[in-house]
């Protein structure tokens, strides 16, 4: 993802496709408004996630991070704010 690539919506894409490789299922079965935690990601995937998002996003985030605001569409503008901060946007 390039970091022009940082839209809402191609965060959205991209988390949604990340969690469907970690939970080896189709991404149409991803539902961003779904809790993590009834996903089943455990503590091993939400580090590799936040990883994940470090060396794509560019962006340092605590794992704690994807229990506290608990989904991805929860997410996704969290992210995509500390995106624009970043960029002075």
């Amino acid at each position: 993802m390039a970091e022009n690539d940082h839209t809402p919506e191609q965060i959205r894409t991209w988390l949604v496709d990340r969690v469907a490789h970690y939970l080896d299922r189709p991404g149409t079965e991803i539902d961003p408004d779904t809790p993590l935690a009834e996903y089943g990601l455990d503590s091993v995937y939400t580090f590799a996630l936040c990883g994940e998002i470090e060396d794509t996003l560019g962006l340092r985030v605590e794992p704690t991070l994807l229990w506290d605001v608990d989904t991805l569409n929860a997410l996704i503008p969290h992210l995509a704010g500390m995106v624009a901060e970043r960029s002075g946007r």
